[in-house]
């Protein structure tokens, strides 16, 4: 399995979306599912597939899948070019 899939599973899971929604594209508070509330759902889903624990100011800073993987990257997770 990719890294993608556990990356794609937590956002499909916290934010109640299907997983084809999951794109580099999705932004923050562009669908209604994505509010503050499912933002911290996210964190957790996040921090439990990838086993790590983030800081503050990367969880302010997450604003779309794509930066979300950005972040990861700094805590030593690689993630594939393609889906």
């Amino acid at each position: 399995m990719s890294t993608n899939q556990p990356l794609i599973n937590a956002f499909s899971s916290a934010l109640g979306i299907d997983t084809s929604a999951v794109t580099d594209e999705l932004e923050y508070n562009t669908i209604p599912q994505w509010d503050s509330v499912a933002h911290m759902s996210l964190v957790a889903e996040l921090e439990s597939a990838f086993d790590i624990m983030l800081d503050t100011d990367d969880i302010i800073d997450m604003s779309s899948v794509a930066k979300a993987k950005e972040i990861l990257q700094k805590y030593d997770v690689a993630f594939e070019d393609k889906e």
